[in-house]
């Protein structure tokens, strides 16, 4: 089927950063057969022809890194560093999921983000105590684009970790083409901190069998830091090199603490950072300095993380915070240039996950993008500025439309994928089951 969209402005987010005011966009096949200027003779042919009311057309934000399982503890262990949040908080209350308990704060978690304009994601879930096939299956209903990664620990017995590894190896197996390819998975070990060097080495070689990418948690904190370092003699980014971790293309969430040499290693062997500037302020972990990882070559995403530590999956205030932390840390207006940020919230996020089929609106890339109404909109005023508006003045709440493959999953800000009222009571009455 051939879909035109028309009477719209394009903000295609490709390389030369092209605007078409009065655009055209046909898609077919899920994907983009055209983007440009309107043509009348383009019209010849249409299955439908779409007026979008001259609304702004953007592609679908990508966040690079998040924990959809977690979203149901949002608000739990506010106002603490990460290690006693994870270890008091987050992870005594994850260890009474179920799978229904996983499936439904997936659910709102998706729903939160194709509702502000996220159409691509990368996340990482416990699987302890779930059934992780019933979650993907769930998540795929929903119809949003991903990596869906079981995460590796090492806690427990033998018997326990094993069963861990085993697991993880599985579900890659399962899920690395899910959903005809909409779908897939990424080797996720959690940590260097909550992970042994024997786990390390086994997801290297689960993720070189599998052809997968490696997706982890990397020098969130200085005391991260100083910790690997006092087990094995080396920084994190070194421990992980040694181990074989990067010999697979790798997404590094966070990156706060990184030094020259460590920044020489990601870029030498192209390992990705998921840049999440909000949880890293909340969990008073620091500000990572992206501006010497971009100008060292290195791929950077935006990311919000889980809503546990933001609190909200808003990828237009995690891109607006991301841009201004490094003027800021720099005491430079001129760091972190618009298109730069909205960059790597589109085209360059898809390109860390390993998923440059997305991101952006060009031919042959696949039809995800997302609408707004901005004349009726204060802060979205005046018009003649709208690329500024969409890094400093947009909110997630203002996107109307959101396309997935071409097939719209929100209609006028109603997702239609998911049942919302439904979602909602139900987190609430798993939620207040929990003990905390």
């Amino acid at each position: 089927m051939k879909t035109i969209y028309v009477n719209a402005t394009f903000f295609t987010m490709d390389t030369e950063n092209q605007i078409f005011e009065n655009g055209m966009m046909i898609v077919q096949n899920q994907s983009i057969l055209y983007i440009g200027q309107h043509s009348a003779d383009r019209l010849i042919g249409a299955d439908q022809v779409v007026d979008l009311g001259g609304k702004w057309v953007l592609p679908g934000l990508v966040n690079t890194h998040s924990h959809i399982v977690m979203t149901l503890l949002r608000g739990i262990g506010d106002d603490m560093l990460l290690k006693p949040w994870l270890e008091t908080r987050i992870w005594p209350i994850e260890s009474q999921f179920t799978t229904e308990i996983a499936s439904v704060s997936a659910q709102l978690g998706i729903l939160e983000m194709l509702k502000s304009g996220t159409t691509t994601f990368s996340d990482m879930f416990n699987p302890n105590g779930i059934d992780p096939d019933a979650v993907m299956h769930t998540i795929d209903e929903t119809g949003i684009r991903g990596a869906f990664s079981y995460t590796i620990f090492s806690f427990g017995t033998e018997k326990e970790q094993k069963a861990n590894l085993t697991g993880a190896e599985q579900f890659s197996k399962s899920y690395k083409m899910g959903a005809d390819g909409r779908l897939t998975t990424m080797v996720a070990p959690h940590s260097p901190y909550a992970c042994t060097p024997e786990a390390l080495v086994e997801s290297a070689r689960i993720a070189k069998e599998n052809d997968l990418m490696v997706h982890i948690h990397v020098s969130e904190t200085d005391l991260e830091v100083s910790d690997i370092e006092k087990r094995y003699g080396v920084r994190p980014v070194e421990h992980l090199r040694s181990l074989g971790l990067f010999d697979q293309p790798t997404v590094i969430a966070h990156g706060v603490v990184l030094n020259d040499e460590e920044r020489a290693i990601l870029k030498q062997h192209d390992v990705r950072v998921a840049h999440n500037p909000i949880s890293n302020l909340k969990l008073g972990s620091g500000i990572a300095d992206i501006v010497s990882l971009l100008d060292a070559g290195i791929k950077v995403g935006i990311a919000t993380d889980g809503v546990a530590s933001n609190n909200n999956f808003d990828m237009f205030e995690e891109t607006r915070t991301a841009a201004l932390l490094q003027k800021g840390f720099y005491k430079d207006a001129t760091k972190f240039p618009t298109q730069t940020a909205l960059s790597m919230a589109t085209r360059v996020g898809a390109e860390v996950i390993g998923m440059g089929y997305t991101g952006s609106l060009e031919t042959a890339k696949k039809a995800d993008f997302i609408t707004i109404y901005p004349y009726d909109k204060e802060r979205l005023q005046p018009l003649s500025e709208a690329y500024s508006h969409l890094l400093y003045a947009a909110c997630g709440s203002d996107v109307c439309d959101v396309y997935i493959d071409g097939k719209m999953v929100v209609k006028d800000g109603c997702c239609l994928t998911i049942d919302e009222e439904k979602v909602i009571a139900e987190v609430n009455r798993l939620q207040a089951n929990l003990s905390r």
